[in-house]
């Protein structure tokens, strides 16, 4: 009778722990599942940066490596898998009334030419690259006597503010002198909510990359003397800096002196 007593109590016993393991099992695996749902939906696959393939692409083309037949389907993709891309990590839509001045401490005052008469389009033609014509631009020069990439008042190096807000496609920080860079170091800046492009060329060194986004009045660069005509010491330190919309895929340069004369300065 006691031997049946005490069988009876250890079947009553391995039954309970039996049932308390499996109800364990069955948490942990849910908690599991729950973790792996949420780290697949934070990382999709859609969060690869297309601006480096456009940095790819674009340097092609300033190069004269690829043809527009053969780059411009590329581009078009490129240009909506960007867009895209933007809305994704936050990006805003900013007006003109947003524009900062695109060199601190420094006004329109400061653009070459009379009344924005520095824009020579000239048959400008994007994928002409670094052999094209025309000047679709405005230059924009510092104070800099000696031509030490310095402001002569602060004895500082002058910031490239990003006039508007967007995101990063293209750019160059590692300028060869014995190259044919027109641009020397440059950035290339997408504005997906207007379809537009701001180029900013010359740059002593860039602080972005391709992927970044920035707002209106972000240190982007410090002006300088990089570039095949704006290295000679026969050119005044300044900025290059131009305005292109982006039409049946590629980038057509626009006149952005008006801008200029409307955006916001650094010490408003």
């Amino acid at each position: 009778m006691k031997k049946l007593i005490i069988l009876f109590v250890i079947t009553i016993v391995i039954a309970i722990s039996g049932c308390g393991k499996k109800e364990k099992t069955v948490s942990l695996n849910s908690t599991s599942d729950t973790v792996k749902a949420k780290t697949e939906k934070t990382t999709p696959k859609s969060e690869e940066n297309p601006c480096l393939k456009f940095d790819e692409l674009n340097k092609k083309i300033l190069d004269r490596k690829v043809k527009k037949d053969e780059a411009l389907p590329e581009l078009k993709k490129l240009f909506q898998e960007i867009s895209d891309y933007y809305d994704k990590n936050g990006g805003i839509k900013y007006t003109i009334n947003d524009w900062r001045f695109p060199l601190d401490g420094y006004s329109y005052n400061a653009i070459g030419g009379k009344d924005g008469n520095g824009y020579v389009p000239g048959g400008y033609n994007y994928f002409d690259g670094n052999k094209h014509t025309g000047h679709p631009a405005q230059d924009i020069f510092i104070h800099d006597s000696n031509q030490d990439n310095k402001d002569d008042g602060t004895g500082k190096y002058v910031n490239v503010l990003s006039v508007t807000g967007g995101i990063i496609i293209s750019c160059e920080n590692n300028w060869d002198p014995k190259g044919d860079g027109r641009g020397g170091n440059y950035i290339w800046c997408f504005c997906p909510y207007d379809n537009t492009v701001v180029y900013y060329a010359h740059n002593r060194e860039i602080f972005v990359k391709p992927g970044d986004i920035v707002k209106p009045g972000d240190k982007i660069a410090y002006v300088g003397r990089t570039g095949v005509n704006a290295a000679p010491s026969r050119s005044p330190t300044h900025l290059h800096i131009s305005l292109f919309t982006v039409k049946d895929g590629y980038p057509v340069p626009e006149n952005i002196y008006q801008n200029l004369k409307k955006s916001k300065l650094s010490y408003d």
